[in-house]
């Protein structure tokens, strides 16, 4: 079986910098999500192997550390359930939704774009997008990518940006409800914690937070390796089927982030539902803020391809150039040739090529024209909106009764 594997793998083993010495050994094989401390730490609580396996492990394990204490706290406390505070553990809609479903779908968005995204760095290469002269500054940006994945002081900052800003400031001031609930009671001087309050403030919301701002954290990392990728000079073909001069396999990452989009999206819907049920709001008082909330994140996914779009328009500019004097030169030989007498006596017409090959020249000449400037589709940004709105439509039901709703939805079928 060794002869099956390609010249750069071997027995998997992980060195001292976090990358599998095995699967990563290929300098190429650029994963945003293999290393850091925190990488280093799951592996050797046996959370994750060394290609993020034992997925279902790691999020039940990670979450129920999050939530479960929570439900024993609460309880102890006569808070879980009942009418001793207004907002009793179990009818807290946001506590369930950000550790029940936001937090195991950032931590399965690490195997997905970990799969995905994995054989982008090499695709640069493998297509032959590097020329010679850039492959030095290609090569120093993979490797200031790694150098930042696997940093400790980032992931330090990480936390203390947890404590300091999230929890002390964010959370208190902008999440915690100004109601009495399971986990504090509102006073003059900020928020009286109860015990299951306490392990939410030190525990259970930092291990989200900090999974989610080591999101932001990799997406950085990401956005920047692309950056300094566009500041190459690509040798793009503007004939490539895939319309964007050989870069499509960029727009197939998009897809990969769809997991952090609706973890966003279950994260905002239980913030709202609770301001709804608790505070009085309506769903449609938070329209600019689902608005700004997708525009971010579709700017985070999107956005960075953009950083190409100038280098395929001196491209799709050049093609249009080089292909229309091909073009010309060669449909100015086919007039001579087959309008104007030039064939040679007893040439047929019928069965010629060449009348193939003026077609075939017209296609690439149209793929030429049609060329996009942006290297993803409409297709691609709806999906993305989609599917980060989605987990709010349930609390359309707070506006319209449910047998309302279905009564106009049959209307309209039928």
């Amino acid at each position: 079986m060794a002869s099956e594997r390609s010249s750069f793998e071997t027995s998997p083993r992980v060195n001292s910098a976090g990358e599998q010495q095995g699967l990563l050994e290929d300098p190429y094989d650029f994963s945003v999500v293999l290393g850091g401390p925190l990488y280093q730490l799951v592996r050797r609580a046996h959370l994750a192997g060394d290609a993020l396996d034992l997925l279902r492990r790691r999020v039940v394990v990670i979450s129920l550390f999050a939530w479960l204490p929570l439900v024993f706290l609460s309880a102890l406390g006569g808070q879980a359930w009942g009418d001793a505070v207004p907002v009793p553990f179990f009818a807290d809609i946001e506590a369930h939704a950000r550790f029940l479903g936001a937090l195991p779908l950032l931590i399965i968005a690490e195997l997905v774009v970990h799969q995905r995204m994995r054989p982008v760095a090499r695709q640069f290469l493998e297509r032959e997008l590097i020329p010679v002269e850039s492959r030095a500054r290609f090569d120093a940006a993979l490797a200031s990518a790694k150098r930042l994945r696997n940093s400790v002081t980032a992931e330090l900052a990480l936390v203390a940006i947890v404590y300091v800003v999230g929890i002390f400031y964010v959370w208190s001031q902008y999440i915690a409800l100004d109601v009495a609930t399971w986990y504090a009671t509102p006073t003059a001087s900020g928020h009286d914690l109860s015990m299951a309050g306490w392990w939410l403030a030190v525990i259970s919301l930092p291990i989200f937070q900090f999974v989610l701002l080591r999101w932001y954290f990799r997406l950085f990392i990401w956005v920047r390796f692309l950056w300094q990728v566009s500041r190459c000079r690509l040798t793009l073909i503007p004939s490539h089927p895939d319309r964007t001069a050989g870069l499509g396999f960029l727009s197939t990452t998009v897809a990969a982030f769809a997991p952090i989009l609706a973890a966003h999206g279950v994260l905002v819907a239980g913030t709202i539902a609770n301001q709804i049920f608790y505070d009085g709001a309506k769903l449609l008082d938070f329209k600019l803020e689902l608005a700004v909330v997708v525009v971010f994140l579709l700017l985070v996914v999107l956005g960075p391809l953009l950083l190409f779009t100038p280098q395929l328009a001196a491209a799709r500019r050049a093609g249009l150039r080089e292909y229309g004097t091909l073009a010309q030169r060669y449909a100015r030989e086919f007039d001579v040739k087959w309008l104007r007498g030039g064939a040679a006596p007893g040439e047929p017409l019928l069965g010629s090529a060449d009348i193939q090959s003026l077609a075939d020249l017209g296609n690439s000449f149209e793929i030429v024209r049609s060329t996009r400037l942006l290297p993803f589709t409409r297709d691609a940004v709806l999906q993305l909106g989609v599917i980060t709105l989605l987990p709010v439509t349930p609390l359309v039901l707070t506006m319209i009764p449910l047998e309302e709703l279905m009564t106009r939805l049959l209307q309209i079928l039928l």
